[in-house]
């Protein structure tokens, strides 16, 4: 099944990018052109720049989740419901959380620019600002992609154990040294899943971009994976071979994030 429905649609996809195809005539090989055009195309360039972007600041979901998880690691009256409420956020769908961001974001109505208009600042059109608009989307996927990281650490929390805790305790462990040498290296099973969680849900980015502002404005909210649909299904495409080399980029920039930190962890579990 995994060959069938993983492996051999990557291997597809891989061969796919050295033809041209529209999807209906027969694909004509051409080599290495698509990946060539794509390094003189600016809105690819565009693209791959925020993809970056994206992957370094999803990433502060990771200690956001774990900073919201050790505050609700607590046995209080009504935890359940407060836990339940942080949570939420990543049951809901990502076209929710799109619709919402942006009447968040409306310039006219929006709750922010209320806020702002409160404290005497003018109104931010962050949807329609070519300098602010990556980063008012990466917000709105950070708030239930932190929800999930919480939930990851929550479950690791509670596997905790408790003897290493008293010992570190024992030995003047206390604070951030207990969490530091203590507590986060029994949550490398739960750091892991959420990290590898966090890089492919940057990288795949594609459902809050297609509902808050479809590449725009100006395509300066572009990232690879709505680069790709556009360019490959959508009504401006039709150009399978280059989606797909679009494809082949973003899976191997994928990989390398991946394989770099397993290496890592796998270095670190071994003490080389």
């Amino acid at each position: 099944m995994f060959l069938l429905y993983v492996v051999w649609p990557i291997g597809q996809s891989l061969a796919l990018s050295f033809y041209q195809w529209d999807g209906l005539s027969a694909p004509t090989y051409i080599g290495w052109d698509n990946y060539i055009e794509l390094w003189s195309d600016p809105t690819f360039m565009v693209a791959l720049k925020n993809n970056v972007i994206w992957l370094v600041l999803y990433m502060l979901a990771v200690p956001f989740g774990l900073g919201i998880a050790l505050l609700l690691n607590q046995t209080v009256t009504g935890i359940r419901l407060i836990k339940s409420l942080f949570f939420f956020p990543f049951v809901i769908s990502q076209v929710v959380v799109g619709l919402v961001f942006a009447w968040f974001y409306d310039p006219n109505n929006g709750l922010l620019n209320i806020v702002l208009a409160w404290f005497g600042f003018d109104p931010v059109s962050i949807l329609a600002d070519e300098d602010l608009v990556t980063y008012g989307i990466i917000a709105a996927g950070l708030w239930p992609q932190t929800a999930y990281c919480m939930i990851l650490y929550l479950t690791g929390l509670n596997s905790v154990s408790p003897d290493v805790v008293e010992a570190g305790k024992i030995d003047g462990a206390e604070g951030f040294r207990m969490l530091w040498s203590v507590v986060l290296p029994q949550l490398r099973p739960a750091t892991f899943i959420a990290v590898v969680v966090t890089v492919i849900g940057a990288l795949r980015s594609f459902d809050l971009i297609a509902i808050m502002t479809q590449g725009g404005p100006y395509q300066q909210s572009q990232v690879l994976a709505y680069y790709m649909y556009e360019q490959a299904l959508s009504e401006y495409g039709y150009r399978m071979g280059y989606g797909s080399a679009i494809a082949t980029v973003l899976f191997m920039i994928m990989m390398v994030y991946i394989v770099g930190f397993l290496v890592k962890m796998y270095r670190d579990e071994r003490g080389v």
